[in-house]
């Protein structure tokens, strides 16, 4: 099996650089026939399209720009990331969580940066921190010796720090909207593995045999994103893919979801309220097919021409 352990940073700097409303009251009646039918429940509030807005990652030979897209304004610098390759956007797109080569937890949140936490394991880009569903907190991993490490959970401003649980899913990291569930493949790429960070268990995912990387969990933590491996693919350095096949997993049953999206799939997110986004490859821009949670399509949006080749790291709802 060409599956192999994560890169540490020495051995990363060369390779990435080549890498690419209020409810309504009404009085009640004084007297209701006896066989009125019962009112009839107000339709839930559809979900805002998506803008566009969206953070992305280059690669170059100065380190790794992070940027966030809006439409009409452009890019904007949010900051370089470190040559560790231990990074991550915060969901509302505005602040940066990265390890540095000392193990120290780093937020940058425009010009103020502020050390949240010690300890982190550093030199494994695969190790990357991520960001809490509401942008306050981080989830980063300890360090240690073995496959399994434990996770710890600190907010942006360093305060209330704790310890989630241990997992062998300690590589790219993903959190549940609903805050209570964190999922990552394993070190070695055999499995991803779901941490329970109420109970602090962890199970392994059933139906993925090799990954390299997690990309999104649904809300409700029972189906995860994944880039599964075949048995003699290479594992690669544990960098943040610019691109990858995506596969959606049920958690429980091991069973694929089906992703009813033509074209060269390149990525798939789960949105907080349960639709999934699909990132389709493009000849000069890539395009954002938005499925409702019956996977019907909702939504298309085409990216900016200059993040064809980029990463994408969040997109904000």
């Amino acid at each position: 099996m060409m599956n192999t352990r994560p890169l540490s940073a020495a051995a990363l700097c060369a390779t990435l650089t080549a890498a690419l409303a209020a409810p309504a009251f009404a009085a009640p009646a004084l007297a209701a026939p006896a066989l009125a039918a019962p009112a009839a429940a107000a339709p839930a509030a559809a979900p805002k399209p998506l803008t566009g807005v969206a953070v992305y990652l280059s690669y170059d030979k100065q380190g790794f720009p992070v940027s966030r897209y809006e439409p009409g304004k452009g890019f904007t610098k949010l900051g370089a990331m470190p040559m560790t390759g231990q990074f991550s956007a915060s969901p509302d797109g505005r602040k940066l969580a990265w390890i540095t080569g000392s193990g120290y937890v780093r937020v940058g949140d425009g010009r103020r940066v502020t050390t949240a936490a010690k300890g982190a394991a550093a030199g494994f880009p695969c190790a990357t921190p991520v960001w809490s569903p509401d942008s306050r907190r981080v989830a980063y991993v300890g360090k240690g010796n073995s496959d399994a490490r434990s996770i710890s959970v600190v907010g942006a401003d360093g305060k209330g720090r704790r310890k989630a649980g241990t997992t062998l899913g300690l590589c790219h990291l993903a959190w549940s909207a609903n805050g209570r569930y964190l999922a990552g493949y394993a070190g070695t790429t055999e499995g991803v593995y779901r941490l329970d960070v109420k109970t602090g268990k962890a199970t392994k995912v059933k139906g993925v045999g090799l990954a390299n990387h997690v990309q999104s969990l649904s809300p409700d933590g029972s189906k995860v994103v994944v880039a599964p491996l075949s048995r003699n693919a290479p594992g690669g350095d544990g960098s943040w893919p610019g691109s990858f096949r995506p596969a959606v997993v049920d958690v429980a049953t091991g069973k694929k979801v089906a992703i009813p999206v033509k074209g060269s799939l390149i990525g798939a997110y789960y949105l907080r309220d349960g639709r999934l986004v699909v990132r389709v490859a493009g000849r000069t821009a890539n395009t954002l097919v938005v499925l409702d949670r019956n996977g019907r399509q909702v939504q298309r949006l085409t990216e900016p021409a200059a993040a064809r080749r980029q990463a994408l790291l969040q997109i904000v709802g």
